[in-house]
């Protein structure tokens, strides 16, 4: 392999445009280091007035399109402030791999939104994020942004104080900061978020960003957290009836004596509890791990309702449910039980292992005081 080394153009008279077209087509690597410093001589030049000649975009195009990846790179870096830069090549940096793509989508003032909408459909999640990362995207971009609702995008899209962001802009990504839980930090310091959005965050972040929130527009914490904690017993109080699985008291004792004779028989497993889970039986797998924990069912039906999912991993622990798999398991029981339990406080599961009669033991604490303990929690 030829390795061809990057000299900067010493004092160099910049080659002439047929020159530089005869080099683009030769694909030497002497040719091809020469060609660079053309090109880079030309870019260190006054820029060109007017529109390129159809020779000199020729080059351009030439180069970007044959030349190696390090040529390409250098090409795009460049050309990434230049306003004289050929449109066509520009936009083909922008879909080339992303080190090369990079500064031609963070800087190009060539590249117009149908440009960059474009990149967003048809390069990697990698260009989406340059994109979204670009200072004074327009509203258009930004909208297509958060349509996708790819959470890495959406992240860099929130990390973005020059992004031309609608108010309607700024409430939907408060909207996917329920699940995407990257995005509450950024939005919480954003320029653009209102009062309003402010306190429907406050619902779903944790202690750290509640108190900035409160700082940032004077929220009486105690007020809201209040007022929190009723919104979500009003929920758990008034839920309709077709989407409380556990609320049919037929089906109910029906699986309550399944897991009895599961467990009389000694059949009754940590796993198959993830299967009823799985096969969207929450009141089977509620039973089953009161009976295999030694708990009251209402404590975990309790702990499925918490505002934060602190006592129901310790349950899940305690009956040897492995904390790497609880998190997987936190996100089907939401979709079962109306996002419950709530996404307060820290991952628990993350601090370390704990042993079956230690997470049996803050289990029950947690729960010793019932919904007085919970409503003190917010």
């Amino acid at each position: 392999m030829v390795l061809v080394q990057l000299v900067p153009a010493a004092r160099a008279e910049a080659p002439s445009a047929s020159d530089l077209l005869a080099l683009a087509r030769n694909t030497s690597p002497d040719a091809r280091q020469r060609l660079l410093m053309g090109v880079l001589a030309l870019c260190d030049a006054s820029p060109p007035s007017g529109e390129l000649s159809p020779v000199l975009s020729e080059i351009f195009l030439t180069l970007a399109r044959q030349a190696e990846r390090e040529v390409r790179k250098v090409l795009s870096e460049k050309l990434a402030h230049a306003d004289w830069a050929p449109a066509a090549l520009v936009n083909v940096l922008a879909l080339d791999e992303i080190e090369i793509a990079r500064p031609v989508l963070a800087s190009s003032p060539i590249l117009q939104d149908d440009d960059l909408l474009r990149v967003m459909v048809e390069a990697s999640l990698e260009h989406q994020i340059a994109i979204a990362r670009r200072p004074q995207i327009s509203g258009r971009v930004a909208d297509a942004v958060i349509e996708r609702g790819e959470p890495a995008v959406l992240t860099a899209l929130a990390t973005n104080r020059t992004a031309d962001l609608s108010i309607d802009g700024v409430r939907r990504l408060v909207e996917h900061s329920r699940r995407i839980a990257a995005l509450r930090a950024p939005l919480t310091r954003h320029p653009r978020l209102t009062e309003a959005l402010a306190e429907q965050m406050y619902q779903w972040v944790g202690t750290a960003l509640r108190q900035s929130i409160s700082a940032r527009f004077n929220v009486d914490e105690q007020a809201l957290g209040a007022a929190v904690y009723d919104a979500v017993e009003g929920v758990i109080r008034h839920k309709r009836a077709d989407e409380a699985v556990q609320d049919d008291p037929g089906r109910d004792e029906m699986e309550r004596r399944l897991i009895d004779k599961l467990q009389s028989a000694g059949q009754l497993r940590a796993g198959f509890l993830i299967r009823a889970v799985r096969e969207k039986r929450l009141s089977l797998f509620v039973h089953g791990l009161a009976a295999l924990g030694g708990f009251a069912a209402d404590d975990i039906r309790q702990s499925l309702t918490a505002p934060t999912p602190e006592a129901l991993c310790y349950a899940c622990a305690a009956v040897g449910i492995d904390r790497a798999v609880f998190p997987t398991l936190l996100m089907e029981l939401r979709k079962l039980n109306q996002s419950l339990p709530g996404d307060r406080g820290e991952a628990v599961w993350l601090r370390g292992a704990l042993s079956t009669t230690s997470a049996a033991r803050a289990f029950r604490a947690l729960v010793a005081d019932g919904h007085a303990e919970l409503k003190a929690a917010v």
